[in-house]
């Protein structure tokens, strides 16, 4: 590939990740439905063919960021929620691996936290709750494989999983919004909140 070529490639690269960029911060700060494709290629500094080149529409950008980012998540979640007969442990090392992605990638987080409230119809909603259920299969795993271990949990497998995923992202909204930190503390007394209210 000569001088030109590579120029060129460059320019595909940088131009993609610019419109990735710009749609983020523009999803996250506004929501999804409230952005056009025209402002996010203003703010991008390309043209609309350049984005229906790389992602086809607004909704084929939108997968796009989820794909990358939820991929990252959802390996961190996978290996930290690897039961080892230590559910206090286990519920630990999740907590820290949402609150440590969502230090890593604030504006993404805030953007899927919209997601997560969007109209049970929408575009955005349709589009993210496929990665929501695997989330939600995820987590849900782990209290199948304590429930072995702890009898009262059986049967509540499944409110244990959703009372977990809420506690986690409120405590993420309310670090986005500068009101605490996702720190080491935070993610143990977290923990512990959750442990005492599975056990009492």
């Amino acid at each position: 590939m000569g001088k030109e070529g590579q120029r060129k490639l460059l320019e595909n690269s940088t131009n993609r990740q610019k419109l990735l960029d710009k749609a983020l911060t523009l999803f996250a700060t506004r929501g999804y439905d409230a952005v056009g494709v025209q402002e996010i290629v203003e703010a991008a500094g390309v043209t609309k063919p350049s984005l229906y080149h790389y992602f086809g529409s607004k909704h084929g950008l939108l997968e796009a960021l989820l794909a990358e980012y939820l991929d990252k998540l959802y390996s961190q979640v996978e290996q930290a929620a690897e039961y080892r007969n230590d559910l206090p442990y286990t519920i630990e090392l999740v907590i820290k691996a949402f609150f440590d992605f969502a230090r890593q990638y604030p504006l993404f987080y805030q953007m899927q936290l919209g997601l997560w409230f969007a109209p049970p119809a929408s575009e955005a909603y349709l589009t993210v709750s496929r990665y929501n259920e695997k989330q939600y299969r995820l987590i849900k795993e782990v209290f199948n494989r304590a429930a072995q271990d702890h009898g009262n949990m059986k049967n509540r497998q499944e409110a244990f999983a959703v009372t977990f995923t809420g506690m986690i992202n409120t405590y993420i909204s309310i670090a986005l919004k500068g009101y605490t930190e996702l720190d080491e503390d935070l993610a143990h007394q977290a923990a512990r909140q959750f442990m005492y209210g599975i056990f009492s």
